[in-house]
Protein backbone atom coordinates (compact mmCIF):
# COMPACT_ATOMS: atom_id res chain seq x y z
CA UNK A 1 0.00 0.00 0.00
CA UNK A 2 1.17 3.43 -1.06
CA UNK A 3 1.65 6.00 1.66
CA UNK A 4 -0.07 9.04 1.72
CA UNK A 5 2.25 11.78 0.43
CA UNK A 6 1.87 15.67 0.96
CA UNK A 7 3.69 18.46 -1.10
CA UNK A 8 5.47 21.17 0.86
CA UNK A 9 6.99 24.24 -0.32
CA UNK A 10 10.88 24.90 1.53
CA UNK A 11 13.25 27.73 1.17
CA UNK A 12 16.83 26.38 1.81
CA UNK A 13 18.31 29.00 3.23
CA UNK A 14 21.56 27.30 3.82
CA UNK A 15 22.36 25.63 0.57
CA UNK A 16 25.06 23.87 1.57
CA UNK A 17 23.18 21.63 4.40
CA UNK A 18 21.14 18.81 3.09
CA UNK A 19 17.41 19.45 3.23
CA UNK A 20 15.15 17.20 6.11
CA UNK A 21 15.51 13.66 5.05
CA UNK A 22 13.47 10.05 6.09
CA UNK A 23 16.68 8.34 7.56
CA UNK A 24 14.30 5.00 6.96
CA UNK A 25 11.48 4.04 4.55
CA UNK A 26 8.10 4.72 6.73
CA UNK A 27 9.83 6.71 9.13
CA UNK A 28 7.40 9.33 10.24
CA UNK A 29 10.39 11.86 11.16
CA UNK A 30 12.42 13.99 8.53
CA UNK A 31 15.51 15.00 10.59
CA UNK A 32 16.37 18.36 11.26
CA UNK A 33 20.02 19.61 10.49
CA UNK A 34 22.10 21.61 12.96
CA UNK A 35 23.22 24.72 10.82
CA UNK A 36 25.95 26.29 13.47
CA UNK A 37 28.70 24.09 15.69
CA UNK A 38 28.01 24.64 19.08
CA UNK A 39 28.60 23.84 22.71
CA UNK A 40 25.58 23.31 24.61
CA UNK A 41 26.30 23.60 28.56
CA UNK A 42 25.95 20.93 31.06
CA UNK A 43 23.26 20.31 33.50
CA UNK A 44 20.47 22.59 31.64
CA UNK A 45 22.32 24.37 29.03
CA UNK A 46 20.50 25.61 25.91
CA UNK A 47 20.72 26.54 23.02
CA UNK A 48 18.22 28.00 20.07
CA UNK A 49 19.66 25.86 16.77
CA UNK A 50 18.78 27.46 13.38
CA UNK A 51 17.95 24.39 10.76
CA UNK A 52 18.56 26.37 7.49
CA UNK A 53 15.53 25.82 5.96
CA UNK A 54 11.97 27.64 5.99
CA UNK A 55 8.77 26.06 5.14
CA UNK A 56 5.39 26.39 3.77
CA UNK A 57 3.22 24.09 5.67
CA UNK A 58 -0.27 23.71 4.03
CA UNK A 59 -3.47 25.17 5.70
CA UNK A 60 -5.02 22.23 7.90
CA UNK A 61 -1.41 20.62 8.87
CA UNK A 62 0.89 21.50 11.42
CA UNK A 63 4.79 20.38 12.30
CA UNK A 64 5.67 19.01 14.93
CA UNK A 65 9.71 19.13 16.39
CA UNK A 66 10.34 16.06 18.56
CA UNK A 67 13.82 14.63 19.60
CA UNK A 68 15.84 12.10 18.20
CA UNK A 69 15.73 9.60 20.61
CA UNK A 70 19.65 8.31 20.24
CA UNK A 71 20.98 11.62 21.15
CA UNK A 72 19.03 12.14 24.15
CA UNK A 73 19.20 8.14 25.29
CA UNK A 74 23.62 8.75 24.60
CA UNK A 75 23.80 12.55 25.57
CA UNK A 76 21.00 13.76 27.40
CA UNK A 77 20.05 16.37 25.02
CA UNK A 78 16.80 16.75 23.60
CA UNK A 79 13.50 19.22 22.62
CA UNK A 80 13.09 21.84 25.53
CA UNK A 81 10.01 22.38 24.26
CA UNK A 82 8.80 18.91 22.82
CA UNK A 83 6.83 18.51 21.09
CA UNK A 84 7.72 22.15 19.09
CA UNK A 85 4.74 23.83 17.14
CA UNK A 86 5.34 24.90 13.78
CA UNK A 87 1.77 26.85 12.82
CA UNK A 88 0.89 26.51 8.88
CA UNK A 89 1.47 30.27 8.79
CA UNK A 90 4.40 30.61 10.17
CA UNK A 91 7.46 31.45 7.16
CA UNK A 92 10.57 32.00 9.63
CA UNK A 93 13.69 29.85 9.77
CA UNK A 94 12.64 26.58 11.38
CA UNK A 95 14.66 26.73 15.19
CA UNK A 96 14.46 24.18 17.24
CA UNK A 97 15.49 24.73 21.37
CA UNK A 98 17.90 22.41 22.69
CA UNK A 99 18.63 21.39 26.31
CA UNK A 100 21.39 19.39 27.84
CA UNK A 101 20.75 16.94 30.56
CA UNK A 102 23.82 15.79 31.44
CA UNK A 103 25.21 16.80 35.02
CA UNK A 104 28.28 17.25 34.27
CA UNK A 105 29.31 16.54 30.44
CA UNK A 106 29.07 19.39 27.85
CA UNK A 107 27.47 18.19 24.51
CA UNK A 108 29.45 19.51 21.36
CA UNK A 109 26.87 19.89 17.82
CA UNK A 110 28.59 20.42 14.90
CA UNK A 111 27.20 21.78 11.63
CA UNK A 112 25.39 19.47 9.83
CA UNK A 113 24.47 17.02 12.75
CA UNK A 114 20.60 15.84 12.98
CA UNK A 115 19.65 17.04 15.76
CA UNK A 116 15.73 16.57 15.99
CA UNK A 117 12.63 15.09 13.52
CA UNK A 118 10.20 17.05 11.84
CA UNK A 119 6.70 15.59 11.20
CA UNK A 120 3.95 17.05 9.58
CA UNK A 121 0.49 15.96 10.76
CA UNK A 122 -3.08 17.06 9.67
CA UNK A 123 -4.65 19.31 12.41
CA UNK A 124 -8.38 20.46 12.96
CA UNK A 125 -9.89 23.52 13.75
CA UNK A 126 -11.99 23.32 17.08
CA UNK A 127 -15.43 24.71 17.25
CA UNK A 128 -16.86 24.60 20.93
CA UNK A 129 -20.31 23.03 21.44
CA UNK A 130 -20.44 24.51 25.26
CA UNK A 131 -22.79 22.19 27.28
CA UNK A 132 -24.02 21.62 30.72
CA UNK A 133 -22.64 18.11 31.57
CA UNK A 134 -20.65 15.52 29.37
CA UNK A 135 -21.25 12.13 28.21
CA UNK A 136 -19.47 8.99 29.47
CA UNK A 137 -18.05 8.14 32.64
CA UNK A 138 -16.01 10.12 35.06
CA UNK A 139 -13.02 8.52 35.63
CA UNK A 140 -12.04 11.25 38.08
CA UNK A 141 -8.48 11.90 39.69
CA UNK A 142 -6.37 12.37 36.44
CA UNK A 143 -2.80 12.02 36.52
CA UNK A 144 -2.03 8.50 37.24
CA UNK A 145 -5.04 8.24 39.01
CA UNK A 146 -5.73 5.06 37.77
CA UNK A 147 -3.00 2.85 39.21
CA UNK A 148 0.67 2.26 38.33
Amino acid sequence: MDEPQLTVSVVRIDKQLDLPAYAHEGDAGLDLMAREEVSIAPAGGRVLMPTGISLAIPSGFAGFVLPRSGLALKNGVTVLNSPGLIDSAYRGEIKVILVNTDPRNPYKIMRGDRIAQLVIQPVASVLWDEVNSLDGANRGGGFGHSGR
